[in-house]
């Protein structure tokens, strides 16, 4: 078993997980390296992360966090022990973050519970800027200590409010921007990415000599998997990107997306992140445009649905 700073890690086992736990807080810089690996990691080189932003200055990845929100807990338990399934994750986003800004991560687990004699458990956490501002918040469910194989692929997420079906309007050419008054169907503009097992590697820990089912090619097959699959993460991140350049600076500061994670996709797939408008509302801040998102695998199989929305202006 690993330890870190001189504490014992815990097995990651569905049974010793305590509800109330808590990871962190811990401090990192988002340093210009960080910037670089995280465009390497999503292919996403987009201008304001490299140079001025309508915020004022160089700002990070509207994802560039969740990952490490979602990974909080492997300060407690041994991340070479955990074995299991990423099936749902929420993400609010509050506020951008500057490059070169210190941030303040901290999570615990809120809930625990069995259902089809799988562990489910569910952490909530949140990103703070130096000055104490919300960067971005987390809810994420994972199934954990499984032999991924038999259950990937299979009905593993909590049920979901309406079903997303991945119908839009084909009469209807895809919208680049997000403004009011958008007819419901209409398509946001996809983004195709093509994932690489080096990708994938970076994303999953190998850079601190992590081994799983992303990063080591024996260990997914020991688990019943055809070759290394992609953390969901991933996926919502990729969803992220195309919800980004849809409601542009909006998105940093109001921006809501929540996953399920239908179907693996594995190391070498080319899969797209697809949008439709399903409607408005209005709350105090505004109107809110609301979409169903999804991504689709190589054979336009759906392999994660869900929601999101941010305000736009007009």
């Amino acid at each position: 078993m690993g330890t870190a700073g001189g504490r014992k890690l815990k097995e990651g086992l569905y049974e010793l997980v305590e509800v109330g736990e808590e990871f962190g807080p811990i401090e990192e810089v988002i340093t210009d390296h960080k910037i670089k690996t995280f465009a390497f990691m999503m292919d996403d080189y987009h201008p304001w992360y490299f140079g001025d932003s309508p915020f004022g200055k160089r700002i990070g990845h509207a994802g560039i966090l969740a990952n490490d929100l979602l990974q909080l807990f492997t300060t407690v338990y041994d991340a070479n022990t955990v074995v299991g399934l990423h099936t749902q994750e929420e993400l609010w986003f509050v506020n951008p973050v500057f490059v070169g800004e210190r941030v303040r991560l901290h999570g615990k687990y809120v809930e625990k519970y069995e259902r089809r004699g799988k562990g489910y458990v569910v952490m909530e956490a949140d990103a703070r800027g130096e000055d104490g501002r919300v960067l971005l918040r987390h809810r994420g469910v994972e199934i954990l200590h499984i032999e991924p194989g038999p259950v990937v692929g299979k009905s593993t997420a909590e049920a979901v409010e309406k079903r997303v079906t991945g119908a839009y309007r084909k009469d209807v050419e895809p919208v680049a921007q997000a403004r009011p008054g958008l007819t419901p169907g209409t398509p946001l503009a996809p983004l195709v990415k093509h994932v690489t097992q080096e990708q994938v590697a970076v994303f999953s820990g190998v850079g601190k000599h992590l081994r799983n089912i992303h990063t080591d090619i024996g260990i997914a097959r020991k688990g019943g998997l055809p070759t290394t699959m992609i953390q969901g993460m991933m996926e919502c991140v990729y969803l992220t990107e195309m919800l980004t350049s849809f409601f542009g600076p909006a998105w940093f500061t109001t921006g809501w997306e929540k996953m399920k994670f239908i179907r693996p996709v594995y190391s070498g797939e080319t899969i797209t992140a697809r949008g439709a408008v399903t409607g408005e509302s209005r709350d105090a801040e505004g109107t809110r445009l609301e979409l169903e998102i999804w991504v689709e695998n190589q054979d336009g199989k759906m392999t994660a649905a869900g929601w999101a929305s941010a305000l736009v202006e007009g």
